[in-house]
């Protein structure tokens, strides 16, 4: 035991003795330069804080899918996974906004220029700024970059600033794998059955929603104290009749509701993302042609701005997924599994960024590639590769969606370009209500002029009812903060968004059961035409049937004699032309 301690103390002493050497040589001459130590430590700085911001939303996320485990366990659904993951956000986002310790405020400093000589007709993207060394006789040359205007010259701190929405990750990451897999999982048959109703809601629907969105807009904000010009309040209309009802159709999905009212919510809502995109990028050019004044020739030319985009992305779409088909029809690659699966995803995923780089919108393009790739690239896939892209994107589109509204949640309290107007918001909300109003009733009664299989009374309440605004809305609002009347924006569609996915989600079943919808439909029979097989809502609920969701495996079946998809001479034409050489 004795000569135990004498070996530790003497170790103590080595190390002591180290220490203290190393320490005496520590000398001011043999220190790196200030900067570059400063800038050590500001790297290893970032990288713990995004490490811990990633950390920090995977378990929300982790939190979020136990949760939702739990209320489908107990048949919980008064909230959807999309609401918690708002909550949950919105939890957070306080705690990293007023707590001390994780609000910590980097170093910073404010630079004018006295007496300056710089000139420029824009902000410059980049500075170049030389600070002197400290600790010796150089300068260090410091290379800033552009972010954008500012708000506040307090500075943020770095969680607060790392978990800020970012419009730029929403739409080149997350947004992409959303709207391609409602593409490549939509249920084909009862879509195409419906496709004029659904591209009327989405096409004229939607124009009329951003019309009498942005006149009511226009017309009381005069009243305020707040400036709005009339592009403002047309791009606002645009922005904000972009509906995202994932809670519902979740629900509808959980329910099996009647699959015509399914395929109606579900079509408008992908097709009025991509037309509300568009349209506001239409606005805008429009504002820039007419110069705050009405000018038909720019308004002619915003239409045919938005006609050429449009057809522009679904034709690059379309060519895509073709391509795509082509290369797996006549090559073997589907016998190597993986290349195939990773040959599909990157096809796909490289349409949203040609649409982009061709100044054409992205969504539109990758939605019809989906639509493509479902219809011919699947059909020539291997068994291996059929059930991989099905679930990739099935898993990718679930963590997105969740991922995405709980940084909604987040940035709530983190961004910093936020106005409120309680008179600008509840004009907002009164003039969403009038033209998603104008939307479903008026479109439906001239589309029910030329139905045999009528839209009914209780579906356009539930389509009216369905009108959610979600992740794309407030993203394009998000996108361009740079004046007054663009933050008012923001606020306002922060509160819209807020309301109605966990307001409205929550009332969905009783909504189904106050209108008396037909829900526990199989959508593998042709229920369209007896009720032997519906059930109530609670009956549903208590006794819930899971059915799989028809998908890219469906198989074409031919359109009962109330579904005539197109007229027999052109449908054979065109799967005579396409058939054989696609699939």
């Amino acid at each position: 035991m004795a000569n135990l301690c004498k070996k530790y103390v003497i170790v103590v002493c080595v190390l002591v003795n180290l220490a203290l050497l190393c320490l005496a040589d520590v000398k001011p001459e043999n220190l790196k330069p200030s900067i570059d130590v400063k800038e050590e430590q500001n790297v290893s700085k970032h990288h713990k804080t995004d490490s811990l911001t990633i950390l920090m939303l995977l378990a929300l996320l982790l939190l979020t899918i136990l949760t939702i485990w739990f209320f489908k366990y107990r048949r919980f659904r008064f909230v959807h996974e999309t609401g918690l993951s708002m909550i949950y956000g919105l939890i957070v986002g306080a705690i990293i906004r007023y707590a001390g310790p994780l609000g910590k405020k980097p170093d910073h400093a404010k630079v004018e220029l006295i007496n300056g000589t710089f000139y420029a007709n824009s902000p410059p993207e980049t500075v170049f700024l030389s600070l002197p060394n400290f600790n010796d006789t150089s300068t260090a040359t410091i290379k800033y970059n552009l972010i954008g205007k500012v708000y506040s010259t307090e500075p943020d701190g770095l969680l607060e600033r790392t978990v800020t929405f970012d419009p730029e990750l929403f739409f080149n990451v997350m947004l992409p794998i959303i709207i391609f897999e409602a593409g490549y999982s939509m249920k084909r048959r009862h879509f195409f059955k419906n496709l004029g109703a659904i591209m009327s809601y989405a096409f004229i629907g939607t124009t009329i929603s951003c019309f009498a969105v942005g006149g009511i807009m226009f017309g009381l904000t005069r009243l305020m104290s707040i400036d709005f010009s009339l592009n403002d309040c047309f791009f606002f209309g645009a922005i904000i009749s972009a509906t995202d009802p994932v809670t519902i159709l979740a629900i509808f999905n959980d329910l099996n509701v009647d699959v015509d009212l399914y395929a109606l919510v579900f079509g408008e809502s992908v097709l009025n993302d991509a037309v509300a995109i568009v349209l506001s990028g239409s606005v805008e050019k429009y504002g820039e042609l007419s110069a705050g004044t009405f000018d038909s020739k720019a308004f002619f030319g915003a239409l045919g701005n938005f006609a050429a985009i449009f057809t522009g992305a679904f034709a690059m779409g379309s060519l895509m997924g073709c391509i795509t088909a082509l290369i797996t029809k006549f090559t073997k690659i589907r016998d190597f599994p993986l290349l195939e699966t990773a040959l599909f995803f990157l096809m796909s995923y490289s349409t949203f960024q040609a649409a982009e780089a061709a100044s054409f919108t992205g969504i539109v393009a990758v939605l019809f590639c989906g639509i493509t790739q479902a219809h011919y690239t699947y059909n020539n896939l291997s068994l291996e590769s059929k059930q991989r892209t099905k679930q990739l994107f099935e898993l990718a589109n679930f963590l997105a969606e969740n991922f995405v509204f709980l940084y909604i949640g987040v940035s709530v309290f983190t961004f910093e370009a936020l106005k409120w107007h309680a008179g600008f918001i509840f004009t907002a909300i009164l003039g969403i209500i009038v033209g998603r109003f104008l939307n479903v009733y008026p479109v439906s009664f001239l589309l029910n002029l030329g139905r045999s299989n009528k839209i009914k009374f209780n579906f356009q309440h539930m389509m009216m009812f369905s009108g959610l605004r979600g992740a794309i809305a407030f993203a394009l609002a998000i996108r361009n903060t740079s004046s007054d009347s663009r933050q008012y924006m923001v606020s306002a569609t922060v509160i819209i968004v807020l309301s109605t996915v966990i307001c409205c989600g929550g009332l969905t079943t009783p909504m189904l059961q106050w209108l008396q919808i037909r829900v526990g439909v199989d959508e593998e029979l042709d229920t369209i035409q007896t009720t032997d097989n519906t059930r109530s809502v609670s009956q549903a609920i208590s006794t819930q049937r899971q059915y799989s969701t028809m998908g890219p495996s469906d198989q074409p079946t031919a359109p009962t004699q109330n579904q005539p998809v197109c007229p027999p001479i052109i449908k054979h034409f065109f799967f005579c032309c396409t058939a054989s050489f696609l699939y």
